[in-house]
């Protein structure tokens, strides 16, 4: 491309060079322009390259917005999630942002504040707004039923850790079939029975893992111990291991997460309760921290890339012209076995 002085350049003094100003100065049709500016095949390398200095020269900056606009897509997924103060929701949306960049797609956040139908409704009806192909929602079912929520005609939906039945795709980590695994644990251990330091009683993931609890130790023929519930933070693990500790029955206890369980770990420490030799403890996440806890936590690993990887997948799929039908995929749960769980004194 021949070199030319200021005057000779079109579009050279507007405030925004136009595709015509490109193609007049590479010398190329309007129509190759929008091709290499869409990233189409058929462009010949040295024409690309032509187009590619000729809107350098001029600034040109392709208006993705009215692309998106024509193609009838924006390539950007929303989130919808009601607290980023648990580790799920944060490295479950990490995953989602990771895997949805991966496929080209930008993530925008849509904060609930507090989880009411009235927040919820508001969430969804700012997609429109901000012009989004797909929601990824990770909070309760019900609040989405309760609030009736009327999506743009474009828009798929697909929920994280919920019990949507066959209203929504879900995907989620397989709640049940984590808890068995850690009550099958500390009973093959030797514990006649497992306690449970559950989660908050609005939670999802937490009823799952308490009405699986329950079922495990029916299964067994064993007793099922008082459910004694937290919030998912370790200061409401520390005051509910308090009471724990004060029962000298008690002998393992799964708690419903890691930090939890870390405070559940202090106050069997403080009550001169020792971990494992006189109480076994399980706990479910696998945070980065569990492994440096006193002593290290055995638990159950959820692999959070997976979740929102598939996320990702379920809502690409349904973008597509044949969709995909509603279900829900589970991701399994993995054991990992550190200091925290041994057998029962007597069995020693």
């Amino acid at each position: 491309m021949a070199e030319r002085t200021p005057a000779q350049v079109p579009g050279r003094g507007r405030a925004t060079a136009s595709m015509a100003d490109v193609a007049r100065l590479a010398g190329v049709s309007s129509q190759t322009v929008s091709r290499v500016s869409n990233g189409y095949a058929g462009v010949n390398e040295e024409t690309r390259q032509q187009v590619l200095e000729a809107m350098k020269e001029l600034g040109y900056r392709p208006n993705s917005a009215a692309r998106a606009l024509k193609r009838g897509e924006f390539r950007t997924i929303g989130v919808i999630t009601f607290t980023l103060s648990t580790t799920g929701n944060v490295r479950t949306l990490e995953a989602i942002a990771t895997s949805a960049a991966a496929e080209g797609y930008a993530v925008t956040l849509l904060p609930v504040a507090v989880p009411t139908t009235d927040e919820v409704r508001g969430a969804f009806s700012r997609l429109e707004e901000l012009a989004v192909d797909a929601v990824i929602v990770i909070m309760e079912v019900h609040l989405l039923d309760a609030a009736t929520v009327k999506l743009p005609p474009h828009v798929q939906v697909v929920v994280v850790d919920s019990d949507a039945g066959d209203h929504y795709t879900v995907v989620d980590t397989d709640q049940a079939g984590g808890t068995r695994t850690a009550v099958q644990h500390l009973l093959e251990l030797g514990h006649r029975t497992v306690w449970h330091l559950g989660g908050p009683e609005d939670s999802f993931a937490a009823q799952r893992r308490a009405d699986a609890w329950r079922a495990a130790l029916t299964e067994a023929d064993r007793p099922a111990p008082p459910l004694v519930r937290g919030d998912w933070s370790a200061e409401s693990g520390y005051l509910a291991g308090r009471e724990l500790a004060a029962r000298e029955e008690c002998t393992a206890v799964f708690a419903a997460n890691d930090q939890m369980a870390l405070g559940l770990l202090r106050a069997l420490h403080e009550a001169g309760r020792r971990v494992p030799e006189d109480v076994s403890v399980i706990g479910f996440d696998d945070i980065p921290e569990s492994g440096s806890f006193l002593p290290p936590l055995t638990t159950l690993h959820q692999d959070f890339a997976e979740v929102g990887r598939l996320c990702v997948q379920a809502v690409l799929r349904k973008m597509r012209p044949d969709g995909s039908e509603h279900g829900t995929t589970l991701v399994p749960t993995r054991l990992v076995l550190r200091q925290s769980t041994a057998p029962p004194p007597a069995e020693r």
